[in-house]
């Protein structure tokens, strides 16, 4: 999701640390804001026990549920009040919550901290080892597993040899290591490290263990609160929490008399609160699963925890992370060519193939977080840990992810980190009834634009929830990395609205910087490469901010990518204007203009361009004569050609200089003639006007796979041509070549020639000239042949090369190559050239 306006940012200022209200001593001794959910002792832990009733067998779960279920109150949410600050508890009374990651934790921090507290009675001795969320008897391991550390942090300052531009902000950039450094030092102190911190899912949220079933929820701001739901006929005087001096509410709910859990498995739970806002009940902020019931609009939390047999076992290794990545960027329930939401199971037998055939070597998926608003396409989350029930249950997304490892396919969630979903009612905003909770107050928390609330990364226990929610879906679901959305927004407290960035580096390293989120995000990324080292984190980041790519270690934030997200706004730009006024320089300076040691992911468009109100490039190059001329058995017409001939080339030099990895969005690839319209009805403006809806309408909903598959369809060649795009990429791996030249961009000619790796690319974009015995410098001597043709007929092309003819070089130089060949350079083709094996 790019961060862009056209009205109405106010350009926000953060102090040093990026902080609110000043910090008290007992804080700033600690170093971080709040560290309040820490758990006690056993001795000093006030449980409520109850005998609960068993639950009526009501289960809401796709395709097992019932029309007659049991609904609950829900009221609406009056104007938040502010929670009391709460202090920070002295440090004898801090409790680590782990003891297993000890070995990790001492190695995790070179920082000199006060002594660790003593590892927890709660924890220790009871002959139980959580896993998964779930504590179960422990059994001697098989296998030995090596264990896995977050490496301590180093000195920063490799990132001024990289750029020697940077000693300018050092300041600022040597202050925004050593909060990251302090943040690790205070978590290794209070916590036990990154490794124990990351796993809150085994202590909030719903644990079970073989006595029964605790439940945990940090809330500060609550009166008083109760575990409700069709366990115990959602009776509030049932199930009463109790609060200890952190704001965590707990309760134990032993098993029943015939061993049975108190919550069976598919059943509706929520949490009770009297909070400052009044009376409401709240999905768990840590649930597993939540699902939609028939009839009603907000979500229901599930207790989800289905038996062994029913639990999905992934049977394929993960796949060694690529030496470049070519990304299949897809949404599940989109992914059907019926007008319908798609599922898991469906996405994992039709078009994970299809990925595979195509050549890509990951897939991306967006959506997988529950959102309340299938429109918002995944964008506001309101359930962080959950996977939208939309499209089936978490063991359907289990299985597709397996499916994709036993392809060889990458599996890349599309996570958002960036913002919460404003829903009060299913989501996390005003969670115990005030403004602050897990968000900043006031303005500062909410997002005009995109109607959302902005988390508050400087608060502990935010950093606790979306660290172990990064690490949940790695070590739950097995994905093999992120594509983290809108990073812009996080980093500046303007957010990227109405700010051109152009370069110069004060606009990335001053007050308009959010140091505490971009500390967050080297955490993370901290965690990602430390626990599970052939993950890959990509950043969505359209600032261009410097060191984004750089390793943490170094002084960077430590992301593997970052999407390279001028390149389709300079597309867009171009496809505005005839091609006869493109400028080859323009385009090479764009593709190109990428920092030094920092990788990139380049697309020519996304998910973005194909939304309603926006063009894919096949419908800006060809428009409404996509409805009637693409079938072979009628004629083309002049804007046919052109934009089936340019669709190619684009996507060609967009992967062939753009970055060391390629994106494209399903569908694009042969030119996908509808746009993306979620079906919706008419929204009403403050302001008075309506925008109409689509009557909900799935049609514009779907990708029409079957129409790059139709053999007589001109869509067909530019699939083709896609395919053959992927596999040379994947024999050559010219994107991660260390040998790159453009020799040349010739304005007149309308010609750009450059080497990537031992691969020649030729490019003719003029409209008309094609160009015999035309002089083309080259780096290595030899023969070469014509190893991908957009002209070939297969592709769409009229077949105007003979691809049997032998290049042979000459010791020519040419356009400063120390040798060269000639070509035929036909209009609107692209051609790419390699040395012969027999050469």
């Amino acid at each position: 999701m790019a961060s862009f306006a056209v009205s109405g940012a106010r350009l926000g200022v953060v102090r040093p640390g990026g902080g609110g209200a000043a910090r008290s001593g007992a804080e700033r001794r600690s170093g971080v804001d709040l560290p309040s959910v820490l758990f006690r002792r056993k001795d000093s832990f006030s449980r409520t026990v109850l005998n609960c009733a068993g639950a009526p067998g009501k289960v809401l779960v796709p395709g097992g549920g019932s029309d007659d279920l049991l609904s609950s109150t829900e009221p609406a949410v009056d104007t938040p009040v502010e929670s009391e600050e709460l202090q920070a508890p002295d440090e004898a009374d801090l409790v680590v919550e782990e003891t297993t990651s000890s070995s990790a934790a001492k190695a995790s921090s070179t920082v000199e901290v006060e002594e660790k507290p003593e590892p927890s009675a709660a924890i220790e001795g009871t002959g139980e080892t959580v896993t998964d969320g779930v504590a179960v008897k422990a059994k001697a391991p098989l296998v030995e597993e090596k264990p896995r550390v977050v490496p301590p942090p180093g000195d920063g300052q490799r990132i001024y040899q990289i750029d020697p531009m940077l000693e300018g902000f050092r300041n600022h950039l040597d202050y925004r290591y050593s909060e990251y450094k302090r943040m690790r030092a205070a978590i290794d102190q209070h916590e036990g490290g990154l490794d124990a911190f990351s796993r809150g899912y085994e202590k909030l949220g719903f644990t079970r263990t073989a006595e029964g079933i605790t439940y945990r929820e940090w809330a500060p701001g609550a009166h008083s609160a109760a575990l409700v739901g069709d366990f115990n006929n959602w009776n509030p005087n049932a199930d009463a929490m109790t609060r200890n001096e952190y704001g965590v509410w707990e309760i134990f709910l032993p098993n029943n008399a015939d061993g049975s859990p108190a919550i069976p498995h598919g059943s509706r739970v929520k949490i009770r609160m009297d909070t400052p806002s009044g009376v409401k009940d709240s999905i768990p902020a840590w649930i597993k699963f939540a699902v939609q019931a028939p009839g009603e609009i907000p979500y229901n939390g599930i207790y989800y925890d289905p038996p062994e047999e029913e639990k999905y076992v992934f049977k394929h290794p993960q796949p060694k992370r690529p030496k470049s990545l070519r990304i299949y960027e897809s949404h599940v329930g989109m992914s059907s060519p019926e007008p319908k939401i798609n599922t898991y199971a469906n996405f994992r037998d039709e078009v994970l193939p299809r990925i595979k055939r195509l050549g890509y070597n990951a897939v991306q998926i967006m959506a997988i977080q529950e959102h309340s608003y299938y429109a918002s396409f995944g964008y506001h989350v309101t359930n962080f840990f959950a996977p939208s029930s939309r499209f089936g249950t978490p063991e359907d997304l289990k299985s597709l992810i397996d499916k994709a490892h036993e392809l060889g396919l990458l599996v890349l969630m599309d996570i958002v980190h960036s913002h919460s979903s404003n829903n009060t009612l299913d989501g996390l905003n005003g969670f115990d009834g005030t403004d602050t909770h897990y968000f900043h107050g006031g303005p500062r928390g909410h997002h005009w634009m995109w109607d959302s609330r902005l988390f508050n990364y400087g608060s502990w226990e935010v950093l606790r929830y979306l660290l172990s929610n990064a690490r949940w879906w790695l070590e739950e679901y097995k994905f093999d990395g992120f594509r983290f959305d809108g990073v812009t927004s996080m980093m500046y407290t303007h957010h990227g609205l109405q700010v051109a960035f152009t370069g110069n580096y004060g606009e990335y390293f001053g007050f308009a910087t959010d140091v505490d989120a971009v500390v967050y995000l080297m955490l993370v990324n901290d965690l990602i490469h430390g626990l599970y080292p052939e993950a890959v984190s990509i950043g969505e980041d359209v600032s261009g901010m410097p060191t984004f790519c750089i390793p943490i270690q170094d002084g960077g934030v430590g992301f593997d990518y970052r999407l390279h997200m001028a390149v389709p706004d300079k597309w867009i730009e171009l496809l505005k204007q005839s091609d006869e006024y493109w400028k080859m320089g323009d385009i090479v300076h764009t593709l190109t203009n990428r920092r030094w040691l920092e990788k990139c992911v380049t697309y020519a468009e996304s998910h973005d361009q194909a939304l309603v109100g926006d063009k894919t490039i096949a419908f800006w190059l060809m428009d409404k004569d996509m409805y009637d001329f693409m079938a072979l058995d009628r004629p083309s017409t002049p804007r046919i050609d052109r934009g089936i001939a340019l669709h190619k080339m684009i996507r060609l030099v967009t992967m062939g200089l753009g970055g060391e990895g390629y994106l494209n969005f399903m569908g694009n690839e042969f030119g996908h003639p509808e746009w993306i319209d979620f079906p919706r009805g008419p929204q009403s403006l403050p302001n008075g006007s309506v925008i109409p809806g689509n009557n909900y309408s799935f049609d514009k909903c779907r990708r029409r796979f079957d129409l790059g598959d139709a053999d007589y369809l001109r869509y067909r060649g530019m699939q083709e041509f896609d395919q053959a795009m992927q596999h040379l990429e994947e024999k050559y791996e010219f994107m991660t070549a260390e040998h790159s030249y453009v020799s040349r961009k010739h304005e007149e000619d309308k010609m750009i020639i450059f080497e990537r790796g031992d691969l020649v690319f030729v490019f003719n974009f003029h409209w008309s000239n094609s160009y015999f015995d035309y002089r083309v410098g080259c780096f290595k001597p030899g023969k070469y042949k014509i190893v991908l043709d957009s002209d070939d007929g297969l592709f769409g092309g009229f077949n105007r090369l003979d691809h049997d003819a032998e290049y042979f070089t000459a010791d020519w130089p040419h356009d400063n190559r120390p040798c060269s060949f000639s070509v035929y350079a036909p209009s609107r083709t692209a051609v790419v050239y390699a040395l012969a094996e027999d050469g």
